[in-house]
């Protein structure tokens, strides 16, 4: 990564959020609750009240976690469909356009053309490279992965990676910016596919098709095995500290010395499922008798309002 540092750039004041959607939508609530100013800029004909009404119903959220800062408005969203228009003036950019390289790659030379050299451009990319993104700008020093979890309202996580000419500056001061916000930013050594906590997700996933494909269990009882038991420890320390208190007072070194070779033979045990249309199917079927009269809307409000009450306790 580039060693190249900004001098003295300016503080962080206006927010452009380009491409909106639910990402978009729940970065700008957080930045409006955190007092800055921020425009959205969308293409889409629906962006705009839709970007508006996700924005109210994640306000009071914001209220009860403590993050709405004293004069903080949801009323000082501005939407400007122009890109160009949307810019002028700006001093970060939050970038959530769809997850296509191509399409990324183009959109940050546009961006590129118009910014002052200073602004940084993070993206919301849940996997791409950015090595290959910034590849055609001419400020690619400037570009930089700020990955979130959804919403990103709620979730402290965001991942951050720099490319192959992302300065050691741009990241320093992405990760300042982020932590500002209250956010838990951590920050990636190496550009892989997918950054870290879609890998972990995506490792967990195959196997819960495998043990589904296999008949092992039904998909409820598969996903009850990770809400109602590692999952609940999970919220509070990750696989690694996890392990170190499940060694007693050896901690790690203790569950190694005792655990590693079974733990190995489950790794070698580890499927590799083919998803087929069938089995896409049957994982459809299942999910959809795991969720029963629940409509996805009535999901996203249990998920939210339990979310607030995790974090609230973790806050105490």
């Amino acid at each position: 990564m580039s060693s190249t540092a900004t001098s003295n750039p300016p503080a962080i004041r206006r927010v452009a959020i380009v491409g909106a959607g639910t990402i978009g939508a729940s970065w700008a609530a957080l930045f409006l609750a955190r007092g800055l100013e921020v425009v959205v800029s969308d293409p889409a004909a629906d962006a705009e009240p839709l970007t508006r009404a996700r924005v109210q119903a994640a306000w009071p959220v914001l209220a009860e976690l403590g993050h709405v800062l004293p004069g903080a408005s949801a009323a000082g969203l501005r939407f400007e469909p122009d890109l160009e228009a949307a810019l002028a003036g700006v001093d970060f950019v939050q970038e959530n356009a769809p997850e296509r390289e191509d399409f990324k790659t183009a959109l940050f030379a546009r961006m590129d053309a118009v910014l002052p050299a200073h602004v940084i451009v993070a993206s919301s990319s849940s996997g791409l490279i950015m090595s290959r993104l910034q590849s055609q700008c001419r400020h690619a020093a400037r570009f930089v992965i700020g990955h979130p979890f959804n919403p990103p309202h709620l979730i402290p996580l965001v991942e951050v990676v720099g490319g192959a000419q992302t300065s050691a500056d741009t990241i320093d001061r992405c990760i300042a910016f982020y932590r500002g916000l209250g956010k838990y930013p951590i920050r990636l050594n190496k550009e892989v596919p997918g950054h870290i906590a879609n890998r972990l997700q995506a490792a967990l996933w195959r196997e819960a098709i495998h043990l589904a494909a296999e008949n092992v269990a039904s998909v409820a009882d598969i996903d009850a095995a990770v809400s109602q038991g590692p999952g609940l420890r999970w919220a509070l320390f990750g696989p690694h500290m996890t392990f170190n208190l499940g060694g007693g007072a050896g901690g790690l070194a203790n569950f190694m010395d005792h655990l590693l070779g079974p733990v190995q033979t489950w790794w070698d045990d580890l499927g590799a499922p083919a998803v087929t249309p069938e089995l896409q199917q049957r994982l459809i079927a299942g999910v959809n008798a795991e969720a029963g009269e629940r409509s996805i809307a009535d999901l996203v409000q249990t998920r939210d309002a339990q979310l607030t009450a995790l974090l609230k306790a973790l806050q105490r």
